[in-house]
Protein backbone atom coordinates (compact mmCIF):
# COMPACT_ATOMS: atom_id res chain seq x y z
CA UNK A 1 0.00 0.00 0.00
CA UNK A 2 1.32 3.45 -0.88
CA UNK A 3 1.01 6.09 1.81
CA UNK A 4 1.40 9.68 0.63
CA UNK A 5 2.78 12.36 2.87
CA UNK A 6 -0.53 14.19 2.73
CA UNK A 7 -2.34 11.16 4.18
CA UNK A 8 0.14 10.97 7.03
CA UNK A 9 -0.27 14.65 7.84
CA UNK A 10 -4.09 14.39 7.86
CA UNK A 11 -3.90 11.39 10.17
CA UNK A 12 -1.64 13.22 12.57
CA UNK A 13 -3.73 16.40 12.59
CA UNK A 14 -7.06 14.64 13.34
CA UNK A 15 -5.64 12.13 15.79
CA UNK A 16 -7.68 9.40 14.07
CA UNK A 17 -6.75 5.79 14.85
CA UNK A 18 -8.15 2.91 12.83
CA UNK A 19 -8.97 0.00 15.18
CA UNK A 20 -10.82 -3.13 14.22
CA UNK A 21 -13.31 -4.40 16.87
CA UNK A 22 -15.63 -7.44 16.91
CA UNK A 23 -18.99 -7.04 15.22
CA UNK A 24 -20.93 -6.88 18.50
CA UNK A 25 -22.19 -4.21 20.79
CA UNK A 26 -19.31 -3.64 23.17
CA UNK A 27 -19.99 -2.88 26.79
CA UNK A 28 -17.73 -0.83 29.04
CA UNK A 29 -15.47 -3.77 29.87
CA UNK A 30 -15.12 -5.06 26.31
CA UNK A 31 -14.41 -1.50 25.04
CA UNK A 32 -11.56 -1.11 27.54
CA UNK A 33 -10.21 -4.56 26.65
CA UNK A 34 -10.33 -3.74 22.97
CA UNK A 35 -8.38 -0.52 23.47
CA UNK A 36 -5.78 -2.31 25.59
CA UNK A 37 -5.43 -5.07 22.99
CA UNK A 38 -4.96 -2.52 20.22
CA UNK A 39 -2.30 -0.72 22.24
CA UNK A 40 -0.47 -4.00 22.87
CA UNK A 41 -0.64 -4.96 19.18
CA UNK A 42 0.60 -1.56 17.94
CA UNK A 43 4.28 -1.55 16.82
CA UNK A 44 6.53 -0.15 19.48
CA UNK A 45 9.21 2.41 18.60
CA UNK A 46 12.71 1.00 18.93
CA UNK A 47 15.20 3.60 20.14
CA UNK A 48 18.22 4.02 17.86
CA UNK A 49 21.42 5.03 19.65
CA UNK A 50 23.00 6.29 16.40
CA UNK A 51 21.06 8.52 13.96
CA UNK A 52 20.50 7.02 10.50
CA UNK A 53 22.15 9.14 7.76
CA UNK A 54 19.56 10.49 5.35
CA UNK A 55 20.83 11.24 1.81
CA UNK A 56 20.10 14.63 0.35
CA UNK A 57 16.96 14.37 -1.78
CA UNK A 58 18.25 16.31 -4.74
CA UNK A 59 17.48 15.05 -8.20
CA UNK A 60 14.72 13.53 -10.26
CA UNK A 61 13.93 10.41 -12.25
CA UNK A 62 13.34 10.58 -15.99
CA UNK A 63 12.03 7.91 -18.33
CA UNK A 64 14.26 7.94 -21.43
CA UNK A 65 15.22 5.86 -24.43
CA UNK A 66 18.66 4.45 -23.71
CA UNK A 67 19.45 4.27 -27.43
CA UNK A 68 17.06 4.71 -30.34
CA UNK A 69 13.43 3.59 -30.01
CA UNK A 70 14.37 0.85 -32.50
CA UNK A 71 17.02 -0.65 -30.18
CA UNK A 72 14.73 -3.02 -28.30
CA UNK A 73 17.51 -4.58 -26.19
CA UNK A 74 17.43 -1.48 -23.99
CA UNK A 75 14.14 0.28 -24.69
CA UNK A 76 12.87 2.97 -22.31
CA UNK A 77 14.32 2.93 -18.80
CA UNK A 78 14.46 5.16 -15.76
CA UNK A 79 17.45 7.47 -15.42
CA UNK A 80 18.39 9.70 -12.49
CA UNK A 81 19.47 13.31 -12.93
CA UNK A 82 21.07 14.44 -9.64
CA UNK A 83 20.39 18.18 -9.96
CA UNK A 84 17.45 20.38 -9.04
CA UNK A 85 15.14 20.42 -12.06
CA UNK A 86 12.16 22.75 -12.23
CA UNK A 87 9.00 22.25 -14.22
CA UNK A 88 9.86 22.66 -17.86
CA UNK A 89 12.03 20.69 -17.52
CA UNK A 90 14.58 23.41 -16.81
CA UNK A 91 17.55 23.93 -14.55
CA UNK A 92 20.45 26.36 -14.30
CA UNK A 93 22.00 25.24 -17.62
CA UNK A 94 19.21 23.89 -19.84
CA UNK A 95 15.61 24.83 -20.59
CA UNK A 96 13.05 22.92 -22.69
CA UNK A 97 10.59 24.51 -25.10
CA UNK A 98 7.65 22.96 -26.96
CA UNK A 99 4.76 25.18 -27.91
CA UNK A 100 1.54 24.23 -26.16
CA UNK A 101 3.27 21.61 -24.01
CA UNK A 102 5.97 23.17 -21.85
CA UNK A 103 6.37 23.69 -19.02
CA UNK A 104 5.99 19.99 -18.30
CA UNK A 105 5.28 19.44 -14.60
CA UNK A 106 6.86 16.92 -12.25
CA UNK A 107 4.59 14.17 -10.92
CA UNK A 108 3.63 13.63 -7.27
CA UNK A 109 7.02 12.00 -6.63
CA UNK A 110 8.91 14.90 -8.17
CA UNK A 111 9.83 12.92 -11.29
CA UNK A 112 9.45 13.36 -15.05
CA UNK A 113 8.02 10.00 -16.08
CA UNK A 114 5.68 9.97 -19.06
CA UNK A 115 4.38 7.53 -21.67
CA UNK A 116 6.94 7.02 -24.49
CA UNK A 117 5.87 8.81 -27.64
CA UNK A 118 3.95 11.55 -25.86
CA UNK A 119 5.03 15.20 -26.17
CA UNK A 120 5.77 15.26 -22.44
CA UNK A 121 8.03 12.22 -22.82
CA UNK A 122 9.92 13.88 -25.69
CA UNK A 123 10.55 16.94 -23.52
CA UNK A 124 11.72 14.92 -20.52
CA UNK A 125 13.82 12.45 -22.53
CA UNK A 126 15.61 15.15 -24.52
CA UNK A 127 16.36 17.26 -21.46
CA UNK A 128 17.71 14.27 -19.54
CA UNK A 129 20.11 13.13 -22.29
CA UNK A 130 21.41 16.68 -22.77
CA UNK A 131 21.95 16.99 -19.03
CA UNK A 132 23.72 13.62 -18.83
CA UNK A 133 26.13 14.59 -21.62
CA UNK A 134 26.96 17.88 -19.91
CA UNK A 135 27.50 16.10 -16.58
CA UNK A 136 29.83 13.52 -18.17
CA UNK A 137 32.20 16.14 -19.54
CA UNK A 138 32.01 18.21 -16.37
CA UNK A 139 33.26 15.15 -14.48
CA UNK A 140 36.22 15.00 -16.85
CA UNK A 141 36.68 18.75 -16.36
CA UNK A 142 37.39 18.29 -12.67
CA UNK A 143 33.77 18.94 -11.75
CA UNK A 144 33.94 22.47 -13.16
CA UNK A 145 31.11 23.71 -15.39
CA UNK A 146 31.82 23.93 -19.11
CA UNK A 147 30.67 27.28 -20.51
CA UNK A 148 28.53 27.54 -23.59
CA UNK A 149 30.07 29.81 -26.21
CA UNK A 150 28.04 32.81 -25.01
CA UNK A 151 28.82 32.36 -21.29
CA UNK A 152 31.37 35.17 -21.05
CA UNK A 153 31.57 38.22 -18.80
CA UNK A 154 29.26 36.65 -16.20
CA UNK A 155 26.61 35.66 -18.74
CA UNK A 156 24.66 32.61 -17.49
CA UNK A 157 22.13 32.22 -20.33
CA UNK A 158 20.87 28.66 -20.66
CA UNK A 159 20.94 26.35 -23.65
CA UNK A 160 17.38 26.08 -25.00
CA UNK A 161 16.27 22.65 -26.22
CA UNK A 162 13.45 22.28 -28.76
CA UNK A 163 12.43 18.58 -29.00
CA UNK A 164 9.95 19.19 -31.84
CA UNK A 165 11.32 22.27 -33.53
CA UNK A 166 9.81 21.62 -36.95
CA UNK A 167 9.60 19.32 -39.95
CA UNK A 168 12.78 18.01 -41.50
CA UNK A 169 15.25 15.13 -41.48
CA UNK A 170 17.84 16.85 -39.33
CA UNK A 171 18.87 18.32 -36.00
CA UNK A 172 21.26 21.14 -35.19
CA UNK A 173 22.99 23.37 -32.66
CA UNK A 174 22.94 27.15 -33.18
CA UNK A 175 25.07 29.61 -31.25
CA UNK A 176 22.93 32.46 -32.56
CA UNK A 177 19.74 30.90 -31.18
CA UNK A 178 21.57 29.48 -28.12
CA UNK A 179 19.66 26.33 -28.86
CA UNK A 180 19.52 22.69 -29.86
CA UNK A 181 16.70 22.02 -32.32
CA UNK A 182 15.45 18.55 -33.20
CA UNK A 183 13.23 18.05 -36.24
CA UNK A 184 10.85 15.26 -37.23
CA UNK A 185 9.91 13.74 -40.59
CA UNK A 186 8.03 11.00 -42.39
CA UNK A 187 10.38 8.70 -44.33
CA UNK A 188 9.81 8.63 -48.07
CA UNK A 189 7.28 5.99 -49.08
CA UNK A 190 6.01 5.49 -45.52
CA UNK A 191 2.46 6.25 -44.27
CA UNK A 192 1.93 9.65 -42.62
CA UNK A 193 1.71 8.01 -39.21
CA UNK A 194 5.29 6.73 -39.50
CA UNK A 195 7.10 9.73 -38.08
CA UNK A 196 10.74 9.73 -37.03
CA UNK A 197 11.46 12.16 -34.19
CA UNK A 198 15.19 12.91 -34.03
CA UNK A 199 14.81 13.97 -30.38
CA UNK A 200 14.00 10.37 -29.40
CA UNK A 201 17.42 9.13 -30.48
CA UNK A 202 19.88 8.99 -27.59
CA UNK A 203 22.69 9.19 -30.18
CA UNK A 204 21.37 12.27 -31.99
CA UNK A 205 20.66 14.22 -28.79
CA UNK A 206 24.11 13.38 -27.41
CA UNK A 207 25.74 14.25 -30.76
CA UNK A 208 24.18 17.72 -30.95
CA UNK A 209 24.97 18.37 -27.29
CA UNK A 210 28.57 17.50 -28.14
CA UNK A 211 28.56 20.29 -30.75
CA UNK A 212 27.28 22.79 -28.17
CA UNK A 213 29.88 21.81 -25.57
CA UNK A 214 32.78 21.76 -28.04
CA UNK A 215 31.74 25.22 -29.27
CA UNK A 216 32.16 26.40 -25.69
CA UNK A 217 35.58 24.75 -25.39
CA UNK A 218 36.89 25.56 -28.88
CA UNK A 219 34.71 28.32 -30.36
CA UNK A 220 36.94 28.72 -33.40
CA UNK A 221 36.53 25.14 -34.58
CA UNK A 222 33.07 25.62 -36.11
CA UNK A 223 34.32 28.12 -38.68
CA UNK A 224 34.19 26.82 -42.24
CA UNK A 225 37.45 28.69 -42.86
CA UNK A 226 39.45 25.98 -41.07
CA UNK A 227 40.81 22.87 -42.78
CA UNK A 228 38.40 19.97 -43.33
CA UNK A 229 40.00 18.04 -40.47
CA UNK A 230 38.90 20.75 -38.02
CA UNK A 231 35.31 20.29 -39.16
CA UNK A 232 35.85 16.55 -38.92
CA UNK A 233 36.88 16.91 -35.28
CA UNK A 234 33.57 18.66 -34.53
CA UNK A 235 31.46 15.96 -36.17
CA UNK A 236 33.54 13.21 -34.61
CA UNK A 237 33.27 14.76 -31.14
CA UNK A 238 29.49 14.56 -31.49
CA UNK A 239 29.58 10.85 -32.36
CA UNK A 240 32.15 10.09 -29.65
CA UNK A 241 29.94 11.89 -27.14
CA UNK A 242 27.14 9.44 -27.95
CA UNK A 243 29.50 6.45 -27.61
CA UNK A 244 31.16 7.53 -24.37
CA UNK A 245 27.84 8.60 -22.82
CA UNK A 246 26.39 5.17 -23.56
CA UNK A 247 29.37 3.51 -21.86
CA UNK A 248 29.05 5.81 -18.83
CA UNK A 249 25.73 4.11 -18.05
CA UNK A 250 26.05 0.69 -16.36
CA UNK A 251 22.96 -0.84 -17.97
CA UNK A 252 24.20 0.00 -21.46
CA UNK A 253 27.72 -1.22 -20.68
CA UNK A 254 26.39 -4.49 -19.24
CA UNK A 255 24.12 -5.06 -22.24
CA UNK A 256 27.05 -4.46 -24.59
CA UNK A 257 29.31 -6.92 -22.78
CA UNK A 258 26.62 -9.59 -22.87
CA UNK A 259 25.77 -8.92 -26.53
CA UNK A 260 29.36 -8.94 -27.83
CA UNK A 261 31.03 -11.21 -25.25
CA UNK A 262 33.32 -8.25 -24.53
CA UNK A 263 34.48 -7.94 -28.16
CA UNK A 264 33.74 -4.35 -29.20
CA UNK A 265 34.29 -5.26 -32.85
CA UNK A 266 31.21 -7.48 -32.86
CA UNK A 267 28.16 -5.76 -34.33
CA UNK A 268 26.27 -3.87 -31.66
CA UNK A 269 24.16 -0.84 -30.86
CA UNK A 270 27.29 1.00 -29.68
CA UNK A 271 29.08 1.31 -33.01
CA UNK A 272 25.91 2.05 -35.01
CA UNK A 273 25.02 5.72 -34.60
CA UNK A 274 21.39 6.88 -34.96
CA UNK A 275 20.00 3.57 -36.22
CA UNK A 276 16.37 4.62 -36.71
CA UNK A 277 17.29 7.84 -38.52
CA UNK A 278 19.80 6.05 -40.75
CA UNK A 279 17.38 3.29 -41.74
CA UNK A 280 14.77 5.90 -42.62
CA UNK A 281 17.30 7.30 -45.09
CA UNK A 282 18.19 3.87 -46.49
CA UNK A 283 21.29 3.17 -44.35
CA UNK A 284 20.93 -0.27 -42.70
CA UNK A 285 23.66 0.30 -40.09
CA UNK A 286 22.51 3.74 -39.02
CA UNK A 287 23.63 7.21 -39.91
CA UNK A 288 27.29 6.34 -39.23
CA UNK A 289 29.28 3.34 -38.11
CA UNK A 290 32.08 4.03 -35.63
CA UNK A 291 33.61 0.57 -36.18
CA UNK A 292 34.82 1.32 -39.69
CA UNK A 293 38.06 0.93 -41.68
CA UNK A 294 38.11 4.27 -43.47
CA UNK A 295 41.44 6.00 -44.24
CA UNK A 296 42.09 9.65 -45.04
CA UNK A 297 43.00 8.83 -48.67
CA UNK A 298 39.44 7.53 -49.13
CA UNK A 299 37.48 10.56 -47.96
CA UNK A 300 38.75 13.70 -49.71
CA UNK A 301 37.44 16.91 -48.12
CA UNK A 302 33.87 15.88 -47.23
CA UNK A 303 33.65 16.57 -43.51
CA UNK A 304 31.04 13.91 -42.73
CA UNK A 305 33.29 11.17 -44.13
CA UNK A 306 36.47 12.69 -42.69
CA UNK A 307 34.96 12.60 -39.21
CA UNK A 308 34.47 8.84 -39.45
CA UNK A 309 38.22 8.33 -39.91
CA UNK A 310 38.96 10.00 -36.55
CA UNK A 311 35.99 8.32 -34.85
CA UNK A 312 37.09 4.95 -36.19
CA UNK A 313 40.62 5.43 -34.88
CA UNK A 314 39.36 6.29 -31.38
CA UNK A 315 36.91 3.37 -31.46
CA UNK A 316 39.76 1.00 -32.33
CA UNK A 317 41.84 2.40 -29.46
CA UNK A 318 38.88 1.85 -27.14
CA UNK A 319 38.49 -1.76 -28.28
CA UNK A 320 42.23 -2.34 -27.82
CA UNK A 321 42.31 -0.87 -24.31
CA UNK A 322 39.23 -2.84 -23.24
CA UNK A 323 40.71 -6.10 -24.55
CA UNK A 324 44.00 -5.42 -22.74
CA UNK A 325 42.35 -4.40 -19.45
CA UNK A 326 39.89 -7.30 -19.39
CA UNK A 327 42.78 -9.72 -19.89
CA UNK A 328 44.77 -7.99 -17.15
CA UNK A 329 41.91 -7.71 -14.64
CA UNK A 330 39.81 -10.79 -15.50
CA UNK A 331 40.32 -12.31 -12.04
CA UNK A 332 39.65 -9.15 -10.06
CA UNK A 333 36.89 -7.22 -11.86
CA UNK A 334 33.69 -7.86 -13.73
CA UNK A 335 34.11 -7.12 -17.47
CA UNK A 336 31.34 -4.51 -17.32
CA UNK A 337 33.25 -2.54 -14.68
CA UNK A 338 36.41 -2.78 -16.77
CA UNK A 339 34.54 -1.46 -19.80
CA UNK A 340 33.06 1.48 -17.88
CA UNK A 341 36.42 2.43 -16.36
CA UNK A 342 38.35 2.02 -19.62
CA UNK A 343 35.84 4.09 -21.59
CA UNK A 344 35.87 6.83 -18.94
CA UNK A 345 39.68 6.95 -18.99
CA UNK A 346 39.79 7.22 -22.79
CA UNK A 347 36.98 9.80 -22.84
CA UNK A 348 38.93 11.97 -20.43
CA UNK A 349 42.09 11.53 -22.50
CA UNK A 350 40.31 12.65 -25.68
CA UNK A 351 38.67 15.53 -23.79
CA UNK A 352 41.98 16.74 -22.32
CA UNK A 353 43.72 16.42 -25.68
CA UNK A 354 41.05 18.51 -27.40
CA UNK A 355 41.25 21.18 -24.70
CA UNK A 356 45.04 21.31 -25.22
CA UNK A 357 44.83 21.38 -29.05
CA UNK A 358 45.20 24.62 -31.11
CA UNK A 359 42.36 27.15 -30.87
CA UNK A 360 41.97 27.29 -34.65
CA UNK A 361 42.93 25.09 -37.58
CA UNK A 362 43.31 21.97 -35.43
CA UNK A 363 44.41 18.80 -37.22
CA UNK A 364 43.99 15.16 -36.28
CA UNK A 365 47.74 14.86 -35.67
CA UNK A 366 47.53 17.69 -33.13
CA UNK A 367 44.98 15.79 -31.05
CA UNK A 368 46.85 12.50 -31.48
CA UNK A 369 50.09 14.03 -30.17
CA UNK A 370 48.32 15.60 -27.20
CA UNK A 371 46.79 12.21 -26.41
CA UNK A 372 50.24 10.59 -26.47
CA UNK A 373 51.79 13.25 -24.27
CA UNK A 374 48.96 13.39 -21.73
CA UNK A 375 48.80 9.61 -21.57
CA UNK A 376 52.52 9.44 -20.76
CA UNK A 377 52.24 12.20 -18.15
CA UNK A 378 49.47 10.47 -16.24
CA UNK A 379 51.29 7.14 -16.10
CA UNK A 380 49.19 5.00 -18.43
CA UNK A 381 50.74 1.69 -19.52
CA UNK A 382 53.03 2.15 -22.52
CA UNK A 383 50.81 -0.16 -24.57
CA UNK A 384 48.08 2.51 -24.47
CA UNK A 385 50.32 4.79 -26.51
CA UNK A 386 51.20 1.92 -28.82
CA UNK A 387 47.49 1.51 -29.51
CA UNK A 388 47.14 5.25 -30.23
CA UNK A 389 50.19 5.42 -32.53
CA UNK A 390 49.20 2.31 -34.46
CA UNK A 391 45.56 3.17 -34.93
CA UNK A 392 46.23 6.71 -36.15
CA UNK A 393 48.99 5.46 -38.45
CA UNK A 394 46.92 2.72 -40.06
CA UNK A 395 44.24 5.35 -40.83
CA UNK A 396 46.90 7.37 -42.72
CA UNK A 397 46.55 10.23 -40.24
CA UNK A 398 50.11 10.06 -38.90
CA UNK A 399 53.43 8.52 -39.78
CA UNK A 400 54.17 5.14 -38.23
CA UNK A 401 56.68 5.67 -35.41
CA UNK A 402 57.30 1.91 -35.41
CA UNK A 403 56.62 -0.68 -38.11
CA UNK A 404 53.01 -1.82 -38.28
CA UNK A 405 54.09 -5.41 -38.92
CA UNK A 406 52.84 -6.74 -35.59
CA UNK A 407 49.52 -4.94 -35.89
CA UNK A 408 48.80 -5.99 -39.46
CA UNK A 409 49.83 -9.62 -38.86
CA UNK A 410 47.81 -9.91 -35.67
CA UNK A 411 50.91 -10.57 -33.59
CA UNK A 412 50.67 -7.63 -31.18
CA UNK A 413 51.46 -8.62 -27.60
CA UNK A 414 48.10 -7.48 -26.27
CA UNK A 415 48.78 -8.58 -22.68
CA UNK A 416 52.14 -6.85 -22.13
CA UNK A 417 51.74 -3.44 -20.49
CA UNK A 418 55.17 -2.22 -21.68
CA UNK A 419 54.78 -3.30 -25.30
CA UNK A 420 55.77 -0.61 -27.83
CA UNK A 421 56.80 -2.66 -30.85
CA UNK A 422 60.46 -1.63 -30.80
CA UNK A 423 61.10 -0.41 -27.28
CA UNK A 424 60.59 3.26 -28.14
CA UNK A 425 57.68 5.03 -26.40
CA UNK A 426 57.30 7.88 -28.88
CA UNK A 427 55.02 10.76 -27.84
CA UNK A 428 55.14 12.90 -31.00
CA UNK A 429 54.45 11.88 -34.58
CA UNK A 430 54.03 13.73 -37.86
CA UNK A 431 51.10 14.03 -40.23
CA UNK A 432 51.43 11.38 -42.92
CA UNK A 433 50.51 13.64 -45.84
CA UNK A 434 50.71 17.41 -45.45
CA UNK A 435 49.25 17.77 -48.96
CA UNK A 436 46.10 15.81 -48.11
CA UNK A 437 42.79 17.28 -49.26
CA UNK A 438 41.64 16.85 -45.66
CA UNK A 439 44.19 19.52 -44.69
CA UNK A 440 44.38 21.85 -47.70
CA UNK A 441 40.99 21.90 -49.46
CA UNK A 442 37.91 23.86 -48.44
CA UNK A 443 35.46 22.11 -46.18
CA UNK A 444 32.66 20.26 -47.93
CA UNK A 445 29.84 20.20 -45.36
CA UNK A 446 27.09 19.09 -47.72
CA UNK A 447 26.45 15.78 -45.95
CA UNK A 448 27.01 16.92 -42.36
CA UNK A 449 24.40 17.29 -39.65
CA UNK A 450 22.43 20.53 -39.51
CA UNK A 451 24.94 22.15 -37.15
CA UNK A 452 27.76 22.26 -39.68
CA UNK A 453 25.43 23.69 -42.32
CA UNK A 454 24.23 26.64 -40.26
CA UNK A 455 24.98 29.94 -42.06
CA UNK A 456 26.52 31.51 -38.95
CA UNK A 457 29.50 29.14 -39.18
CA UNK A 458 29.86 29.66 -42.92
CA UNK A 459 29.95 33.47 -43.11
CA UNK A 460 30.86 34.86 -39.67
CA UNK A 461 34.52 35.79 -39.46
CA UNK A 462 36.63 33.00 -37.98
CA UNK A 463 38.32 35.39 -35.54
CA UNK A 464 34.96 36.52 -34.18
CA UNK A 465 33.83 32.94 -33.71
CA UNK A 466 37.07 32.09 -31.92
CA UNK A 467 36.64 34.91 -29.38
CA UNK A 468 33.43 33.39 -28.02
CA UNK A 469 30.39 35.42 -27.09
CA UNK A 470 26.84 35.74 -28.38
CA UNK A 471 26.07 35.93 -32.09
CA UNK A 472 23.29 38.04 -33.54
CA UNK A 473 21.52 37.92 -36.89
CA UNK A 474 23.39 41.09 -37.87
CA UNK A 475 26.67 39.22 -37.42
CA UNK A 476 25.55 36.72 -40.05
CA UNK A 477 24.42 39.51 -42.40
CA UNK A 478 27.44 41.73 -41.69
CA UNK A 479 28.84 41.80 -45.25
CA UNK A 480 25.45 42.53 -46.82
CA UNK A 481 24.66 45.23 -44.26
CA UNK A 482 28.03 46.89 -44.77
CA UNK A 483 27.41 46.95 -48.51
CA UNK A 484 23.99 48.54 -47.97
CA UNK A 485 25.46 51.18 -45.66
CA UNK A 486 28.00 52.10 -48.29
CA UNK A 487 25.29 52.31 -50.95
CA UNK A 488 22.94 54.37 -48.79
CA UNK A 489 25.61 56.80 -47.63
CA UNK A 490 26.16 58.23 -51.12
Amino acid sequence: MTIHQQDVQESQSTGATQIEVPAQRPGPVSRIAALRGAAAAAPQAVPRPVPVPVPARTGHRFLIYKQDPSVTELGARLAFVPTVVLNGPTDARVRTEMQGVTPVARNVNGDFVFAPGSPQFDCAHTFAVVRQAIAMYERHNGGNPIPFAWNVGGNTDRLSVFPRAGVGANAFYSRTAKALKFLFFTPEGQPPTTVVHTCRSFDIVAHETGHALLDGLKPGWLSAAGPPQTGGLHESFGDLTAIFLALAQPDQAEALIALTKANLHDKSFLADVAEEFGRALGMPSGLRNADNDLKLSQVGNEVHAISQVFTGAIYDVLADIVAFEIARQRRTKDPTIVLIESAAALCRLVFDAIVAAPATGARYVDVANKMLQISASRGDPAIYRTFIRNRFAVREITTAATPLTDLMSGQMKMTEADYTGDGQDVTEVDALDEQSASLRAEQDRSRCCGTMQMPEYQVVDAEKLAKRGSLEDDDILRDDLDELRRAFSK
